[in-house]
């Protein structure tokens, strides 16, 4: 920060994704940024260009985000997007606001083909919730009101999407540490990230043998 006739401003801008901390103590605990208010139609989306959010649509019908929803800094996911997060809390935040989360389970899903995991938190700072450890502490209608909610605003826009049943705290840690993994190979070591190519079997080349021609030794007549 620089002091100029008594103002304070910032000297650089901080981008969401490549510039703030996951956390110190992945994946127990990790930092999330907050894209989209809780009871929100808006969907915003952080543009990785510019790191400002941007409007990317309105949902269809009467579906609302149940929940903060949005991303966990320096984590890299199969789509190309940082690691999506549900955030259960007992209030609604602003956009880009920061919170410190535990994960508890995690929604696994194909969008078109692609990964789209959905990592379902809860805020450590927020006594309503901070006691849940695994997805199945939550109360019955919560975790149907997430299923319900991820299943429909993909359906009403005519998306292809596979659903598989809610996995608990183990798979969502091991899915994060992951992401952060991913994250630094192609982002700080720069060595993208680690695919195991198939080794084609090469077919043996079979030599040509050529073949000697038989000279006839030429006899001497007497």
């Amino acid at each position: 920060m620089s002091k100029e006739n008594d103002s304070v401003y910032p000297t650089k801008v901080v981008h969401p994704w490549h510039g703030v901390s996951h956390g110190d103590n992945i994946p127990e605990e990790f930092n999330a940024v907050i894209e989209i208010p809780k009871g929100s139609k808006l969907k915003y989306e952080l543009d990785k260009k510019t790191g400002l959010l941007k409007v990317d649509r309105i949902l269809y019908s009467s579906v609302v985000y149940p929940h903060n929803y949005g991303f966990i800094p320096q984590s890299y996911c199969e789509d190309g997007d940082p690691v999506d997060v549900l955030v259960i809390m007992s209030e609604t935040v602003v956009p880009m606001s920061m919170i410190k989360c535990r994960p508890i389970g995690v929604m696994q899903m194909i969008d078109d083909g692609k990964r789209d995991d959905k990592i379902i938190s809860v805020c450590v700072n927020d006594p309503a919730v901070n006691t849940y450890h695994e997805i199945s502490d939550l109360p019955t209608h919560t975790l149907r009101e997430i299923r319900k909610f991820f299943n429909d605003y993909k359906d009403l826009e005519n998306k292809t999407v596979k659903t598989f049943d809610p996995q608990g705290s183990v798979k969502a840690k091991q899915i994060v540490k992951k992401s952060v993994r991913l994250y630094k190979e192609i982002f700080i070591e720069g060595n993208g990230p680690k695919i195991k190519k198939k080794k084609n079997k090469k077919k043996p080349v079979k030599k040509k043998t050529t073949k000697k021609k038989k000279t006839k030794k030429k006899t001497k007549k007497n």
